[in-house]
């Protein structure tokens, strides 16, 4: 890539970044988002998948340049994240795995999953991303290999989330990315979330600040956050710093 282009676009970032309206324009208009469901309208090839397509194409620039080995998913709902890294690993070429996992795999969804054409790239591990079962064999799977991405996913609460961020983050390897997803609730109104356990004060983001405070491996890539802006996961993206 041209490297005038290149710093060009950071620049332009950084001064997004700077604009403060600018912002909370975005998180006004995530918020409002989330009454009409917005993320649950996209899919990837043929399955849901309940992201912003912003935090997707970061997706797919991380793993271009990072080209996992293998990639690690907690909470995997209909399976669409699933198919679309799988997909983003054929293009690369190689053994590139994606490792799914999830407290309750549902029948119709783990159907559609393992019928899929990109089903020879997914391994499914049925189980709580935090019980000790369920982490030795995502151990056994991750063993050996020499690039590891990790996303999580699955219960937004502070104390489960920081459980995953203390069970996941040694198997990620220098230069990869712990991704956490949802830190945007810390930023949301109460009300957004009245059947949940989670919300502002409790929530990944909360996980992810108390997390960084223990621990040097990992450091908030906010290059990522300048340029997207639109994301469910501010602060979310933690690049890998050291062996």
């Amino acid at each position: 890539m041209n490297i005038q282009f290149q710093l060009e676009k950071q620049a332009m970032a950084r001064q997004a970044a700077a604009d403060n309206k600018f912002r909370e324009l975005g998180t006004r208009w995530i918020v409002a988002g989330a009454r009409h469901k917005y993320t649950y309208q996209f899919t990837w090839m043929g399955r849901p998948i309940i992201q912003f397509p912003q935090d997707m194409v970061a997706m797919q620039e991380i793993i271009w340049q990072v080209r996992p080995d293998l990639i690690i998913e907690t909470g995997i709902a209909h399976g669409g994240s699933l198919i679309y890294y799988a997909s983003l690993l054929e293009l690369i070429g190689g053994e590139g795995l994606v490792l799914g996992i999830d407290v309750d795999i549902r029948p119709h969804n783990r159907i559609e999953i393992e019928s899929h054409s990109m089903s020879k790239r997914i391994q499914l591990i049925q189980g709580s991303a935090v019980d000790e079962h369920t982490v030795q064999q995502v151990r056994a799977v991750a063993s050996g290999k020499r690039r590891v991405l990790v996303a999580l996913d699955s219960n937004h609460t502070h104390e489960h989330v920081l459980r995953e961020l203390e069970l996941y983050s040694p198997l990620v390897t220098k230069g990869s990315y712990l991704i956490v997803f949802d830190t945007i609730v810390e930023d949301m109104p109460k009300e957004c979330f009245p059947d949940r356990p989670w919300g502002p004060g409790n929530n990944p983001k909360t996980a992810v600040q108390e997390f960084l405070k223990r621990n040097r491996r990992f450091v908030v890539d906010e290059e990522i956050d300048h340029r997207i802006q639109i994301s469910v996961a501010p602060s979310g993206y933690l690049k890998c710093i050291a062996d």
